[in-house]
């Protein structure tokens, strides 16, 4: 009796143990290659906290009290339009809103459901109805610490209806379940709530890990990585297409950039748009066409070496570290050499200091302009150039 007993408290331990590994386990939406964020962490835990505070991670969160930077205190949240129409920005037990007045009465309202953006420059927000995401009129614009009418949208009325496409989650998410069909001659997605991977999470760059996490998990001792691509050995144009793929402007895509890993050639997924002449690439703007830009600039055209990751960790963040670039610059426009500045109206040492802010100075965009209230003119975002240069 004895025995049994203790045979079948074993067999209930077993259980118990397998059981709660499976429940502990989560299976990745994009499938049974990718491991997920945690799994990086163990092994990788410097660069995983420093992507944590990055533009990257916060590339898309869900829309509460702590992502949304602006005030829903008043008259601090109130956005207005001719004609006694405001926006005013509005939270209660259930959530945060928009919701449009005329004359003091309401008249529409869109719930924030995911925040686009860390809000370094600005945030935008989207709402969810019936299967589809929608940008909510009323973004924050970081630079006059205020609410602005959202960029390109009609500055006479508030606007709910601006469709938010798949393809802006390809460059905002790690993932989202859309399904398309068609109503007739017209192409529909419809998401599903709730099921978006936030932020450009680790495999979206790096590609699936699940093989090369389980390996390493078995194989502590094995310090050369293992079963998964190194961006190190990949040519230049397959480095900087891996960037290209959000940072080279819109796209027409042929497949779903979700798809992209390191080592593809982006012309392989999206219309070749994005390989223009240099002189037409000179046209594009300081928002979205970093690619474009860079590969214009005489330094990459006659190096061999520059990349993206030259002068960008993916993982940290740095921008305010303007030293740390113009050190990069330094590496090959080395002082006392024909290579350096032939600036002569400040001493060298100065110009050592000056290269990034002469050479890829802070422009305004021209596609990216956002209405703060009560004013009539929209304010440019601005955005340090990618296209290296003598500027005059």
């Amino acid at each position: 009796m004895l025995k049994r007993s203790f045979c079948l408290i074993t067999f209930l331990v077993v259980v118990v143990i397998i059981l709660s590994q499976c429940v502990g386990t989560k299976t990745d939406p994009r499938g049974p290659v990718y491991a997920g964020d945690e799994s990086c962490k163990s092994c990788h835990r410097s660069a995983f906290d420093a992507h944590r505070t990055s533009a990257h991670h916060f590339a898309s969160t869900i829309a509460d009290k702590h992502s949304v930077l602006g005030s829903f205190l008043a008259p601090s949240n109130v956005f207005n339009f001719p004609g006694d129409v405001t926006v005013r920005m509005e939270s209660d037990t259930s959530g945060l809103y928009q919701t449009a007045y005329q004359h003091g009465s309401p008249q529409e309202k869109g719930r924030f459901a995911v925040t686009i953006g860390q809000g370094r420059k600005a945030q935008t927000y989207l709402s969810f109805k019936e299967n589809k995401y929608y940008q909510l009129p009323i973004s924050y614009f970081t630079q006059v610490h205020s609410w602005a009418n959202s960029p390109g949208f009609p500055a006479t009325h508030p606007y709910f209806n601006r469709l938010v496409p798949a393809t802006c989650f390809s460059c905002h998410s790690s993932y989202v379940n859309v399904t398309t069909t068609y109503e007739g001659m017209q192409r529909v997605e419809k998401f599903a709530e709730n099921e978006v991977m936030y932020g450009i999470n680790c495999e979206r760059c790096h590609g699936p890990a699940k093989e090369h996490a389980d390996f390493h998990t078995r194989h502590p001792q094995e310090k050369t990585a293992q079963h998964i691509t190194r961006t190190g050995n990949l040519t230049r144009q397959q480095q900087v297409d891996m960037c290209a793929v959000c940072h080279s402007g819109l796209k027409t895509p042929q497949r779903s950039l979700f798809e992209f890993k390191p080592g593809d050639k982006l012309s392989d997924y999206i219309m070749a748009d994005y390989l223009a002449t240099a002189s037409e690439r000179q046209s594009n703007d300081v928002h979205g066409n970093q690619y474009q830009l860079l590969t214009a600039s005489k330094c990459y055209r006659e190096s061999n070496q520059l990349t993206c990751n030259t002068c960008h960790d993916a993982h940290a963040v740095n921008r305010n570290n303007l030293q740390a670039y113009n050190n990069q610059c330094l590496s090959c426009h080395q002082p006392a050499t024909d290579r350096f500045c032939t600036n002569k109206a400040l001493p060298p040492a100065a110009l050592q200091q000056q290269c990034v802010n002469c050479h890829m100075p802070v422009q305004p965009s021209r596609v990216i302009t956002l209405l703060p209230s009560g004013k009539e003119q929209p304010v440019a975002d601005s955005l340090r150039s990618h296209l290296i240069k003598v500027y005059r």
